[in-house]
This record gives structure tokens, sequence and C-alpha cells, in this order.
């Protein structure tokens, strides 16, 4: 453990009271590096290229009225398409620039471990970039639905824990030590998560979608309270740095015309509220129940439960925390997760669909298994069997 990380676990022992704020150091490395990235992104936006957008300035307000978490009553999880490496952060360059310099009203969202977090000091550029780690199941034993990144989004979406957790840090493999963004709950006050559910770049020729996977079911079903869900649709970017393109390929390009859509606030009852039912009515029963579960060792792709019942049924479960497998594996649970996540990307397609310059999207494309027949490509740039998109999971 570095020196800094010792400071910052002594500053959260029990014998002192919990800070409501990061240190003045960590605030002014987060801003930085939150800052000058939204300033480059929007200088290349702006200055290089021809920006389109829709529902910006609705968005924008919804950003505003989030500005004092004092006044949050929820959190704000924004869903989008992945056409580029370069989605996140470029599309934020559209927001004026004083948002950039104010971290607390910005987006977290997920980053490949195998990147992002590499070594020490990309580790504390993405941690202060607001970036959580994600493990690929394809290029990690640690990737999964249930690993501490989605309980880390889930916490940040949810109503703040009167305390901090135990400790700063978290470990995502074992051997690990990332800062925990949940040390300041106060200040973390119903955060805004945005998520790629595609979960890799994918370009295709019209601009259409893969199937989601199954995180933001999660993220949708278990924070708590319900966050507000804006749906985004991406076209654009893919041609700043389309997987294909020549060289210099670490060159994005200029000259590309970029169009953000932002939907409203999706009506959480009418939309998922018949899910929503469902999953509380099984965790409720599960809970009855008294069944807990814990991981207690990684196989390849998958944590090894151990499962006991102590009888009472009155077992207490954190949010973010599911407590049984049957919540985790279960057929009922299943069953939810893929209907949420279809109904997402619906929402998604329909902001496509409301452009009105796209042909209609290929209803087999939203199915997990018409995908299958890549699933034995190695690299982590191919070309898809399936339409002949430009895939990019690095």
């Amino acid at each position: 453990m570095s020196e800094q990380q010792s400071q910052e676990l002594r500053e959260m022992s029990p014998s002192r009271p919990p800070a409501q704020m990061p240190s003045l150091s960590m605030r002014v490395k987060s801003s930085m590096i939150m800052g000058i990235t939204g300033l480059i992104s929007r200088c290349f936006l702006h200055g290089f290229n021809t920006v389109e957008t829709h529902g910006l300035a609705q968005f924008r307000e919804l950003l505003d009225s989030r500005a004092d978490p004092e006044k949050r009553e929820r959190g704000l999880l924004t869903v989008s398409n992945h056409v580029s490496v370069l989605d996140d952060p470029m599309v934020w360059g559209l927001l004026p620039l004083y948002y950039a310099f104010n971290p607390n009203n910005l987006r977290w969202t997920l980053g490949a471990h195998d990147i992002c977090f590499k070594n020490q000091l990309f580790s504390s550029f993405f941690t202060h970039g607001q970036v959580l780690p994600c493990h690929r199941s394809k290029h990690s034993p640690h990737g999964g639905l249930f690993q501490p990144c989605m309980t880390q989004a889930i916490r940040l979406l949810s109503h703040p824990s009167p305390s901090p957790p135990a400790s700063p840090y978290y470990t995502t493999t074992g051997t690990d030590s990332i800062l925990s963004p949940l040390t300041h709950p106060q200040h973390r006050r119903y955060s805004w998560v945005h998520v790629f559910p595609e979960g890799l770049v994918h370009q295709h020729p019209d601009v259409d979608l893969r199937y989601f996977k199954w995180g933001v079911a999660r993220l949708i079903l278990e924070s708590e309270p319900s966050p507000d869900i804006v749906p985004m649709f991406i076209d654009g970017t893919q041609k700043c740095m389309a997987e294909d393109r020549g060289f210099p390929k670490f060159l994005p390009r200029v000259g590309k015309t970029v169009r953000v859509t932002f939907g409203g606030v999706l009506d959480y009852e009418a939309t998922f509220g018949d899910l929503k039912a469902r999953w509380d009515e099984l965790v409720r029963r599960e809970t009855k129940k008294g069944n807990t579960t814990k991981t207690v060792g990684w196989l390849w792709k998958t944590a090894v439960i151990e499962q006991t019942d102590d009888g009472d049924g009155d077992g207490q479960r954190q949010v973010g925390e599911l407590t049984s497998e049957e919540l985790r594996n279960g057929r009922e649970a299943r069953e939810i997760r893929i209907e949420v996540a279809r109904r997402m990307r619906g929402e998604i397609l329909r902001l496509r669909s409301e452009r009105g310059v796209y042909k209609e999207s290929e209803e087999s494309f939203g199915r997990a298994e018409t995908w299958r027949v890549d699933k034995g490509e190695e690299g982590k740039k191919y070309r898809s069997r399936v339409d002949g998109s430009q895939i990019n999971q690095d």
C-alpha cells in the first residue's frame, strides 16, 4: 500500500469521524482530470467537427436540478449505444465547460480493468476520472454480473449509507486495491452513472444495436430508490475513430458530423414497474427464507458461492448485495433481467427511429444467441460474422 493510501486509511479510522467530503487533494485532482478532459473533448467536437444535438437543453436542466447533492432525491442513470472508443469522454464535451470542472455533478462509468487499471499511474488517473474497474469475462477470470464494480455502481445510484465502509479501499481481484467512491457517502449522494450495455464498441453501418448485457438490469432493478433513467443515442463518433482506419491509427479523424440525442427521463413505473414488482417480490421471498450466500473463491469466469440457511428468515440485505443463489442465477431472476435489458434497448432504438434517417432495426440483433457465431473470435478487434460490423473489445 502506498503512503497516500495509508494516509487516507488513517483519515477513515474509527478513532475520528468520517470526512463529509474527499480531501482537498483528491478534489483538485478529480477536478483537473475531469475538467481538462472535458476541455479537450469540447475543443475537438466543436472546433474540428460538426455537432448536432437533440434534447441537450432538457438534459442540462436535469443536471442543474442535481447540482446540490443535498437536494437530490434519487440517482441518475444514463444509458447509450457504444460506437467508438471516443464515446466517453468525448460526448460529455457537449456540456458547457463549467460542468466539466464540477466532478460531483458528472458521471461515473465503468472502464476495462486490464486497460484503465493496469498500473498505479493509470489506476490513479481513472479513479480520479470517476471510472470504476470492470473485468471483461473474455479477458479476466474476475468478470461477470456480480463483480465489485456493479456493487459500487448500484450504491452510487442509491441512498447514501449512514456510515462509510470499513475500509476506503476495495478489491476486484483479491490482490488489487481500489479507492472506493463510497467513503464519503453524503458527497456521493445519489450520483450519476453512465453505462454502455452493449459491452463493446459496435460499429454497424446503419448504427444498429447489439443485445444489451444484464448489468444494466441490475442497476435499474436494485438501486434504491429507483433512479432517473435517461436513454441516449450516439452517431458519428465511429467516423472519428473507425476501427478499420489506416495510418495514423492513434489520431482521431476530423471534419465529421457527430449527432447525440438525449431522451427525456423515462417513466419508470410505465417502463419497468411490473418487472420491478416481480423482482421485489422475488427478493422478499428469498429474504424470508433466510438464505444467504458469500463468495468464497473464483474459478474461470465464475464466482464460487457458499450458501447457508440460518432458518430464521430475518436476513438483512445491503443495497447491491444479492443474498441467495436464486437471486443471482435463478430462472425467474434471469427472465426479469433479460426483459429489463430488452426494454432498455428498445428505448434507445426509439430515439434512433425518431431521427428518421436509419433503416428499421434488425429484431434478431436484440437476442444474445444471434451473436454466438462470434464467440470463437480470439482477437479483441474483429469484423462480426453476424452483421459485418467492426467490433472492438479492447
